[in-house]
């Protein structure tokens, strides 16, 4: 049973950043797997079909990677893991929501590893990074606009 990243791995990028929304609006926004592209401009497509839940699997497309990913930890309104190999990436995923005087802390780690990671670590962890905050931008700019 995975239950969390892999700490070992070539790249690991941890972000967070707070989000002035209900923890509820913040959850629902980021596991509606199938509503990413409305709010998350990196991603093109987004398909699940049935609710994220340890075992399930979606399948999702961002800068022309198509993505399968297994849910391996969900916790509503908490904490989810997902990953799965990719195009030669072996991907960990987490992400942990706490409430904070009314806001949302947003954490995430995600680690990559593989031969195509160790080939250019450097390089792999600064397109991490800019994916993820990215998508904490995104999330946070979607959250807080919601009605």
């Amino acid at each position: 049973m995975i239950t969390s990243i892999d700490t070992g791995a070539a790249v690991v990028v941890r972000l967070g950043t707070m989000i002035d929304a209900p923890l509820e609006r913040v959850w629902r926004l980021h596991t509606d797997v199938n509503g990413w592209p409305a709010w998350q401009s990196d991603i093109t497509s987004a398909s699940a079909h049935s609710p994220l839940v340890p075992g399930a699997v979606f399948h999702w497309s961002t800068f022309g990677l198509d993505i399968t990913s297994t849910v391996h930890q969900a916790e509503p309104r908490a904490r989810i893991l997902w990953g799965g190999p990719a195009h030669g990436i072996d991907g960990l995923h987490l992400w942990t929501f706490r409430e904070e005087g009314g806001a949302v802390h947003v954490h995430t780690e995600e680690s990559w590893d593989g031969a195509a990671i160790r080939a250019d670590v450097a390089g792999m962890r600064a397109a991490l990074e800019g994916s993820l905050t990215a998508w904490l931008r995104h999330l946070k700019e979607a959250a807080e606009k919601a009605p």
